[in-house]
């Protein structure tokens, strides 16, 4: 009688134990569902964002890429945050398995993108930019897409150059354009017409600093991001956690499951 009742007990608080694992899989499932809901629309934004931070994105290839990886990594997790759900709150076994697979695989893959990142930094740097800048930048031949989207940069930012307008100097810019100091991109666009805004704008093209912008664009993207940096961080961190508590929490559920 006495060895009965210890195995019911212990029987019912395994089925306890194994209830409040499958509840807590669902809610971590359900954070994981939701943090892909946020990647893909933060994908689908920069790609559609009419204010140019597409074209913003593009003047590096890593970085474009990037925009990509953040769409299919959304979408990876969107699909696996339902399949853990569905999983948990049915108790089957082969969703549980397919998804403990799947996050494995996500998980993996997110470790050899920050070894990457890592190893590719100093294509983020300001000596690369700048180096790229004096090469390629034409001043104004809008059909030339690294033209065109540091243009946009800067028009956007209000900036000039990399670090400032002196990053011209030597540069392919000047070679074409030996007349002007800085490209237009650079001058101060006041509310003028007419003659005014011409006078501005050769004084600005002459190298008048009071004409043009003197801030460069890697300070001034850096700082205008610097928040959603930190926001980035702080939620590759949180999602990275609930992925390793979904994966021990699935795996648990797995056995438990009779």
């Amino acid at each position: 009688m006495g060895q009965g009742e210890a195995s019911a007990r212990g029987t019912t608080m395994e089925g306890d134990c194994l209830s409040c694992i499958k509840y807590l899989m669902f809610v971590f499932n359900f954070l994981i569902f939701l943090g892909g809901s946020f990647l893909l629309g933060v994908g689908v934004w920069v790609l559609v964002d009419p204010t140019g931070f597409r074209e913003i994105v593009a003047a590096n290839p890593l970085l474009f890429t990037g925009v990509y990886i953040i769409l299919g990594m959304g979408g990876m997790l969107f699909l696996l945050g339902f399949l853990g759900c569905c999983g948990a709150i049915r108790e089957n076994k082969c969703l549980l398995l397919f998804f403990f697979m799947l996050i494995l695989l996500i998980f993996l893959a997110e470790l050899a993108a920050a070894i990457l990142a890592f190893i590719f930094r100093e294509h983020l740097t300001r000596e690369y930019f700048t180096k790229e800048l004096k090469r390629h930048y034409q001043g104004y031949n809008n059909t030339d897409v690294f033209t065109s989207t540091w243009n946009a940069i800067m028009s956007t930012f209000d900036c000039c150059g990399v670090n400032s307008p002196e990053d011209f100097k030597d540069s392919l810019f000047r070679l074409i354009n030996q007349n002007h100091m800085v490209p237009e991109a650079c001058c101060q666009h006041a509310s003028q017409t007419g003659e005014v805004a011409y006078i501005s704008r050769e004084q600005c093209l002459s190298g008048n600093m009071m004409f043009r912008h003197n801030k460069g664009c890697y300070t001034a993207v850096v700082d205008y991001f610097e928040l959603y940096i930190y926001v980035a961080g702080a939620l590759a961190i949180v999602v990275l956690t609930i992925e390793l508590f979904a994966m021990v929490f699935a795996m648990c559920l797995f056995r438990g499951i009779q």
